[in-house]
């Protein structure tokens, strides 16, 4: 502050006048004129003698702008009978009501109600602004605590989802802020970062297992949101897991540890990764590829946010990090095995249908629910209640195929084997044979080959669906796709016949005759219609025409 400025502030503050006032008069905030009022009393009191000159660390220039303090004035000869207590000259008007003031605050009395009772109980003539500074100082304020927690090394993992900085999306000229993953070791605050555009089930589980092989070995247990790629259904107690995250969970021998809902201080230390990686790393920066910003977070990492000394810690990440890492949890040789689950219903053939192909599901009912897990090459049935593994199968890679040994082929007709076969009888003898030949030497996996023959007779003639069924007996291939190639072929061959007969010479019209013996000449019925109109009456005339002829 100019010289000037501390002299008239000096000033002001020997006539007594308060930090409040010498702020509105000169415009200088109260916290810069507080200061100053220190360093005058600290400079008053070095130059005071006794106290040698900058023993209390001011220094020279600024205790050289700083006005000597003048003598005090001298004090009356005559001194009253009561003493007054003590005031200074910067004292609230409230302060010889300190006592009242304090027992209404205990009383959790708002300092509206304290004035008005300072006005008709004690006289107050001050401002109601003044009790309401008073009464703010002297309430008590708890300060908000934090539990600060302490984990042993590779106990407890962190993490979370923020976003990245704006990267191109691919094939146009937009840009996006992907998602950013954090994943932190609570006791080194070690931290992987990595960024996609989309998170799904999956995706929240990859990451997983890449922050563990990132850090060389898995941590006991990992804390986490209640994101609906991590937990299905929130709850304090039991809270539901999604399916794919559990196992990978399970896979990697670590517990989730979901955090309250809206308590975000539980996994405090992921959440300072992600503002510490959004302020200083990837602040104002883009990135042309999801690749180059992973690249980059990577090296940030490895050369300035693992090289640096933690804040409470007061020691370098990288080198807690060396000590946690022999007491993380070794990796499986094996990477976790993803898969997708969907319930399927048993049918009456004992399969489950999956990606149109069959599979056994006994032990499991006929009519009951299956939960069905669909890896990259088998197919695992389990109890939908238990989760209990009941079958594996190896994927099939064909559609159509039906994974069911003989012994499991279930070969009593059922309601829907009945309705069938009354449907290919109404086709004809030949297709009704054929069904009972299929469904004799298949069961009722075989069903879905018999109801392909009968719903062909809603495309086709009939007639045609038949002559296909007598074919595919006469050459003794008993296959629904034989039976449709075949129709197709006879209903081509029908149509050409159409097509032939329709390109045939049509018969012309016949010519007019005029002449021939059997054809009178029009005069001979002139002459008669004459001689009918002569006769009088009105009877029918008697004359044929046998008569008229010469």
């Amino acid at each position: 502050m100019k010289p000037h400025l501390q002299t008239t502030v000096w000033t002001l503050l020997e006539a007594g006048a308060s930090q409040r006032d010498i702020q509105r008069v000169t415009g200088i905030d109260r916290k810069t004129i507080r200061g100053y009022q220190k360093r005058f009393a600290a400079a008053a009191a070095a130059n005071s003698p006794g106290v040698a000159t900058g023993s209390l660390g001011v220094a020279a220039g600024a205790a050289e702008q700083i006005p000597p303090p003048r003598p005090p004035a001298p004090a009356p000869a005559v001194t009253p009978a009561v003493t007054p207590p003590a005031v200074t000259p910067t004292a609230s008007a409230c302060e010889p009501h300190r006592a009242f003031i304090e027992a209404q605050l205990r009383l959790r009395r708002n300092a509206v109600a304290i004035y008005q009772d300072l006005v008709d109980l004690h006289g107050y003539a001050g401002a109601y602004n003044s009790v309401k500074r008073f009464a703010n100082k002297l309430r008590h304020r708890e300060p908000e605590q934090f539990d600060r927690l302490a984990f042993l090394p590779g106990e407890e993992m962190q993490v979370d989802y923020g976003e990245g900085a704006l990267t191109r999306v691919p094939g146009t000229d937009r840009w996006r802020k992907p998602r950013l993953f954090v994943a932190t070791l609570r006791y080194s605050r070690r931290s992987y970062r990595c960024v996609v555009w989309r998170s799904s089930q999956e995706v929240w589980a990859r990451l997983h297992e890449q922050a563990w092989r990132h850090f060389g070995g898995s941590c006991h247990y990992v804390v986490l949101d209640n994101l609906k790629e991590g937990v299905l259904k929130p709850d304090l107690y039991e809270p539901e897991l999604n399916p794919v995250y559990a196992a990978a969970l399970a896979h990697y021998g670590v517990v989730a540890d979901p955090a309250r809902v809206r308590d975000p201080n539980r996994k405090g230390s992921v959440e300072n990764a992600i503002g510490h990686t959004q302020a200083t790393a990837l602040k104002g920066r883009r990135f042309e590829s999801i690749e180059e910003q992973n690249t980059f977070l990577e090296h940030w990492e490895a050369k300035w946010a693992a090289l640096r000394i933690h804040g409470s810690e007061r020691r370098q990440v990288r080198a807690m990090f060396e000590e946690e890492k022999p007491h993380l949890q070794p990796l499986p040789l094996l990477g976790m095995q993803y898969f997708t689950e969907a319930q399927r219903t048993v049918c009456d053939d004992s399969c489950v249908r999956v990606d149109h192909s069959s599979y056994a599901a006994r032990p499991a009912p006929i009519g009951s629910r299956v939960l069905v897990r669909v890896f990259e090459r088998r197919i695992e049935i389990r109890d939908l209640k238990t989760q209990a593994l009941l079958r594996t199968h190896a994927r099939a890679e064909r559609p159509g195929t039906v994974v069911l040994p003989d012994d499991e082929r279930v070969f009593n007709p059922s309601r829907e084997t009945r309705h069938i076969l009354a449907q290919a009888k109404a086709i004809g003898a030949d297709a009704a044979r054929l069904c009972e030949l299929l469904f004799a030497i298949e069961g009722r996996v075989g069903q879905r080959k018999l109801w392909g023959i009968v719903s062909l007779a809603e495309r086709y003639p009939r007639r045609l669906v038949n002559s296909a069924c007598a074919r595919a007996l006469a050459d003794g291939i008993y296959s629904y796709r034989h039976v449709k190639v075949a129709t197709e072929r006879l209903v081509t061959e029908a149509l050409a016949a159409i097509d032939r007969a329709d390109a045939a010479p049509v018969q012309g019209e016949l010519a007019l005759t005029q002449d021939h013996p059997l054809i009178r000449s029009a005069d001979d019925y002139a002459e008669l219609f004459a001689r009918g109109a002569a006769q009088p009456g009105t009877g029918t005339p008697n004359t044929t025409i046998t008569e008229i002829n010469p």
